[in-house]
This record gives C-alpha cells, sequence and structure tokens, in this order.
C-alpha cells in the first residue's frame, strides 16, 4: 500500500585484510529482504526487549511482540546456511510483579515456523547492578536462545574449551581401582565413567553458562555486548571467512569482533545516530571503503 512515505537504506561495504564489513542503515526487515538465500552462517542480535528503549526503539508491548518479530525471523530462516545458527539475546521483564511470557511465546512461534531450539545458553552478569525489590531478587542473567535449521549444523567445540582447573588434581590424586574402569551407575541408569580419563587431561568444554560482565558506559549504547559474548559464539559456530549478520546493529559489537576474528558480517541498524558511530569506527581501521545509498519510495 501506498502511504506516502520515504524509504531510505544507506549500505557501506568496509573490506580489511580480505575480511568484508557491509553496514546497512534501515529497517532490518527491508534490508533482510534484500540479502540471498542461505548466505550467513551465524546470526547473533539482541533485539529490542518489550516495553523497553521507547526513546530509542519504541518499546514494543508484550501482546504484540511475537506478531513483530515472527517475520523478522521468518528472513532470518531464509537468509541463514542450512548448517548454520541463530542466537537471540532475549529477556522477560517484569510487569505488576509477574515476568512476562513473551519469550515463552515467542520460541513456541519460531518452532512453528520451522526452527528448532537446540539449546539456552545462560549469560551470567557479573557486575549486574544493585538494588532491592519487595517480591523478587536482582537480575543478573539473560537468555542466549540457540535456534537451529537442521540437527546437523557446524559446531566447533574444540575451539571454546577451557583449563581443567586446579580442581582436577584435588579431586583426582587418590584414585580406587573401581575409578579407573568404566563403573556402571549404580542407580541403574546405565551410564558410568572412567575418571582416571581425567588425570592428563588439560582442557575440558565449558558449560552452557557464560560468565560475563556487561559493557555501556564505552559503547554510547543503553544495552552493549560485552566484546566476549559474540566472540564465544562466533568461535563456536564460524570459522574464518564465514558471515556472520546483527540485525539489530547497536553499538556494532558484533560486526567489530568478527572483523577483528576474520569472519565477513553484516550489520543493520536503524537509528542513524548508532549507525554512524559504528561506521566511522570502520571508517579509521579499513583499507578499503566503498559506499552506496540509495533511497526507495514505499
Amino acid at each position: 500500500m501506498d502511504t506516502g512515505e520515504v524509504r531510505y537504506r544507506i549500505m557501506d561495504t568496509f573490506c580489511s585484510f580480505g575480511v568484508s564489513t557491509r553496514l546497512f542503515l534501515g529497517d532490518c526487515l527491508e534490508v533482510l529482504e534484500t540479502l540471498e538465500d542461505h548466505s550467513v552462517d551465524l546470526v547473533i542480535t539482541s533485539p529490542p526487549y518489550a516495553d523497553q528503549r521507547k526513546n530509542t526503539y519504541g518499546g514494543i508491548r508484550p501482546e504484540h511482540y511475537v506478531e513483530w518479530f515472527l517475520p523478522i525471523t521468518g528472513q532470518l530462516l531464509r537468509v541463514l546456511n542450512p548448517k548454520g545458527t541463530f542466537i537471540l539475546n532475549i529477556k522477560e521483564k517484569v510487569l505488576h510483579g509477574e515476568r512476562s511470557t513473551y519469550v515463552l511465546e515467542l520460541i513456541l512461534a519460531m518452532r512453528k515456523q520451522g526452527w528448532l531450539w537446540t539449546e539456552e545458553f545462560i549469560w551470567h552478569k557479573k557486575n549486574c547492578y544493585p538494588g532491592k525489590w519487595p517480591n523478587r531478587f536482582r537480575d543478573s542473567w539473560e537468555r542466549l536462545l540457540q535456534f537451529n535449521k537442521s540437527k546437523n549444523f557446524n559446531m566447533y567445540q574444540d575451539s571454546v574449551m577451557v583449563p581443567t582447573g586446579n580442581w582436577a588434581k584435588s579431586r583426582l590424586k587418590n584414585l580406587s581401582e573401581t575409578d579407573k574402569i568404566r563403573d556402571n551407575s549404580h542407580v541403574g541408569s546405565g551410564f558410568g565413567k572412567n575418571i582416571s580419563n581425567w588425570l592428563e587431561r588439560k582442557m575440558a568444554y565449558p558449560t552452557n553458562v557464560l560468565h560475563l560482565a556487561t559493557e555501556c558506559g564505552n559503547k554510547n549504547h543503553p544495552a552493549a555486548f560485552p566484546e566476549s559474548l559474540p566472540e564465544w559464539f562466533i568461535k563456536l559456530f564460524t570459522v574464518e571467512g564465514d558471515v556472520v549478520l546483527d540485525p539489530f546493529m547497536g553499538s556494532g559489537t558484533t560486526n567489530i569482533v568478527a572483523e577483528k576474528m576474520s569472519r565477513n558480517s553484516i550489520g543493520i541498524e536503524i537509528l542513524p545516530e548508532y549507525y554512524n558511530k559504528v561506521k566511522e569506527y570502520f571508517d579509521n581501521c579499513s583499507t578499503n571503503l566503498f559506499s552506496e545509498k540509495c533511497v526507495e519510495i514505499a
């Protein structure tokens, strides 16, 4: 329908050491419609939460959130590589003393849309704000929901292994003979383990809880990622040369980290203020700049 409004999309491409970063200024749904099928290997983003960022992103009501977000996830489903991954950072707010259910409703709607809800990671905010409420404690964690198009997706688990730590030395120094064999479970579960296998191991696989501090004051954005957050998922789900997409770019952390890690990336931001700050960063560090600007009439 012709509303008489003028829509515009600005795209800047930055190239540095063979890595391409494409930044779009515009509505993410409109920009996503221009991207090719299966052209992205990892989507990691944090959209505006329901009823938050009213002064910047409008503040979508919880009862309208699924309706608003589902067309976007439909486009993400199209552009994502069949073996790619979508990481969604989101958290329900408390309203009138009760947690909203819009995130749970969104998960169910996305499953009907064709997504697999594969995993849920927890971002533990080590430096969360202090506070006091009459019926709950302060929020110190957020959801990181993992969605995939199929059960067979790219995952590079060895890239995020962590040191086993000193616990192995103290806990495993006095092993019994039972510990040195694959002992069947005494509760009848059928599972067993050979604890002696850990004696010489220096690294272990991490848990699904990420203990990371927040970053806001130095990013000029009210809800900035810590760089370590997208870095961890980029390591886990991509290799050099893959394409990382953030459809709600904000301060550009995902794209900045992707460039540092030799991944191509795409960032989409609707607010010129944030877009220009990210563009300025890449202006200062890129070796080549190509700029394409176009005006589209609705």
